[in-house]
């Protein structure tokens, strides 16, 4: 299914649902909706990475979290955010949703992304075998050099992947090479 023929839930501030938009319009209106993003992290500590398409609708070419999307109509959240890692990174694994934010960035070309988004993450040690069509490159990083990249140069990452993480790392909910809480 194309970006362009995609339903994404419409929700209120409590991410009730309230209808359903097609994804393109939802994203030059402005409208709010539900989304999820999940970060990956190896036994190493380490974060998957990938950079979006860069013939993607929006934010092509920047880097991001392992997976994010929108779950379909009907669709439980959780299950979409495991469909969609196996779509976009050609595995899947077990999420755990561990908080959730609201946001509202203009992406560039008159689009507007404006989402409930929850936040999940997971544990894998692999070889990821991306959809070409969705990602561009990917790699394995530490969170010190992450943090680091982040605050050199920030404008290399998708908007909602900086507005996660710091949320997710300030919160405790990244660990370490050992497994301890970094």
């Amino acid at each position: 299914m194309s970006d362009r023929s995609e339903r994404v839930i419409l929700v209120d501030d409590h991410d009730t649902a309230v209808g359903t938009a097609d994804k393109l319009e939802a994203h030059r209106t402005g409208a709010l909706h539900r989304a999820f993003s999940v970060f990956v992290q190896n036994r190493r500590g380490e974060m998957l990475l990938q950079r979006r398409a860069r013939d993607k609708y929006h934010s092509g070419g920047l880097w991001s979290n392992a997976c994010c999307s929108h779950p379909r109509p009907g669709e439980p959240t959780d299950a979409a955010a495991r469909h969609r890692l196996r779509e976009e990174m050609g595995f899947t694994c077990p999420v755990d949703r561990v908080a959730a934010l609201t946001y509202r960035a203009e992406v560039g070309g008159g689009l507007v992304e404006h989402e409930y988004d929850h936040l999940f993450v997971a544990r894998w040690d692999g070889v990821p075998s991306p959809d070409p069509t969705e990602v561009e490159d990917w790699r394995w990083i530490a969170l010190a050099e992450l943090r680091a990249e982040l605050d050199r140069t920030p404008e290399r990452f998708t908007y909602w992947f900086r507005v996660a993480f710091r949320q997710l790392d300030a919160a405790g909910h990244l660990t370490d090479p050992v497994g301890r809480v970094a």
